[in-house]
């Protein structure tokens, strides 16, 4: 196989080649039909500048088209010597098409072909986590208006603190995800730039039609300067992982409550079995390992876009190969955090609060600012009835717990849901 760059006749040092390319070959497997999506449009790009003639574009088409169908039976193959999926389509047409093949890559490098290839490889990605987000903001949305009142303690300093209820305790997962959302239309929106015609970072001296390109790719606007083309790799994939990293922070919390709420200790809500999975020596025991790898895998998404800064942080302008290297960590933590959303949105759809349990969790010390603020409205300062309600703690009585619950949220307390004022997002 021919590389690109080749132009003398020593050949690489294989071991060379190995260390260079690395895995780079194998993770292009996904990059493949994107770039085989840019080249089509930059082989229309050429062909309206004349470069290509009308029948050289068809053959183009054709010869693309028949590597998007050879990719999808499994058939076309990137190997090694390739070094990515670029060299393996260029090579390609070639080999079938002969000199025409040679004309594909007029005007660009594969700086621009890798950052194009990634940016609507990423563009896809994000619009399923994005999908996945709003599946889990409905069921939460459903918890918050079905279980509205039933009673569970608020925790501070991990201490039962105050009451509160399933639907104050959802409907806060139901808005941190719609601000999780919010950033991720951030992260889309940087993503949304073409880069191609930035060829090596400095342009090339024929006029290719970069807007042609643009909404001929359905990107929003063109990435202007061609060298910050080149030099927002790795700094586009940083800020797409750190909108990543605060979704999962979000489910990490979730996961961590949901691992201490259905322990036999708490017991709030019930973990249907088929989420479950068992002990190679204890018979009796059911683990909550989907929860468990939710909460492990928010520190490989943290850890993933820490590699990322690390690898491009005070790199000179233009390309560096260095930034081969942020591929990997960003295919897997789009992938990730995708997975993740889909999972925890299955189990938490079935997932049903105990209300005895809750019912009766809820101690009545645990009213004391209620009762505070009750003497409040009769003219009490709040000091003196804080001190009041804490010299008569074992007095307090409260009553039927979800009538309290109801009359806490109805007056705008730890409550005050709101839920009708919520509104889930609709997908990128």
């Amino acid at each position: 196989m021919s590389k690109l760059w080749h132009a003398s006749t020593t050949k690489l040092h294989p071991l060379a080649e190995k260390y260079t390319v690395g895995n780079d070959y194998e993770l292009d497997k996904r990059l493949l039909p994107f770039d085989v999506q840019a080249s089509r449009a930059h082989a229309k790009n050429l062909h309206r500048l004349g470069i290509l003639t009308s029948e050289e574009l068809d053959t183009l088409l054709q010869g693309l088209n028949e590597i998007i169908e050879k990719n999808e039976k499994g058939e076309f193959v990137i190997q090694q010597s390739d070094e990515d999926c670029h060299t393996a389509i260029e090579n390609y047409l070639v080999d079938h098409y002969g000199d025409v093949g040679k004309k594909i890559h007029t005007g660009r490098s594969r700086n621009d072909q890798v950052l194009v290839a990634t940016r609507l490889y990423t563009r896809k990605k994000i619009k399923q986590i994005s999908t996945e987000l709003i599946k889990l903001q409905q069921v939460f949305m459903n918890m918050a208006k079905r279980y509205e009142f039933i009673p569970m303690p608020g925790y501070t300093h991990t201490r039962r603190a105050m009451p509160s209820s399933i639907g104050h305790w959802a409907a806060s997962y139901l808005e941190e995800l719609i601000n999780g959302h919010m950033i991720l239309e951030t992260a889309y929106k940087l993503n949304d730039q073409n880069p191609l015609g930035a060829a090596a970072g400095y342009g090339v001296s024929i006029p290719l039609d970069r807007d042609f390109t643009t909404q001929e790719l359905g990107f929003e606007r063109v990435q202007i300067n061609s060298l910050y083309c080149v030099n927002s790799r790795g700094l586009t994939e940083s800020y797409i992982l750190s909108v990543c990293t605060q979704i999962m922070m979000t489910l990490g919390r979730l996961a961590n409550e949901m691992i201490w709420f259905t322990t036999p200790e708490f017991d709030y809500f019930d973990l249907p079995y088929q989420y479950t999975t068992g002990s190679s020596i204890m018979p009796q025991k059911r683990n909550p390992d989907i929860f468990e790898i939710v909460r492990a895998n928010v520190n490989v998404i943290v850890g993933l876009q820490t590699q990322i800064k690390d690898i491009c942080k005070n790199l000179i302008s233009g390309y560096n190969r260095d930034t081969q290297l942020t591929k990997e960590p960003l295919i897997k933590g789009l992938g990730i955090t995708r997975r993740s959303l889909e999972i925890v949105a299955l189990v938490m759809s079935d997932v049903t609060p105990k209300e005895d349990v809750l019912m009766k969790s809820l101690s009545p010390e645990m009213f004391g600012v209620n009762e505070a603020l009750k003497m409040v409205k009769n003219g009490v300062p709040f000091r003196e009835a804080y001190q009041h309600v804490k010299e008569h703690l074992d007095e307090l009585e409260v009553g039927d717990p979800q009538e309290a619950i109801r009359e806490v949220v109805s007056l705008g307390g730890p409550g005050n849901l709101a839920l009708d004022r919520y509104v889930v997002d609709t997908p990128l």
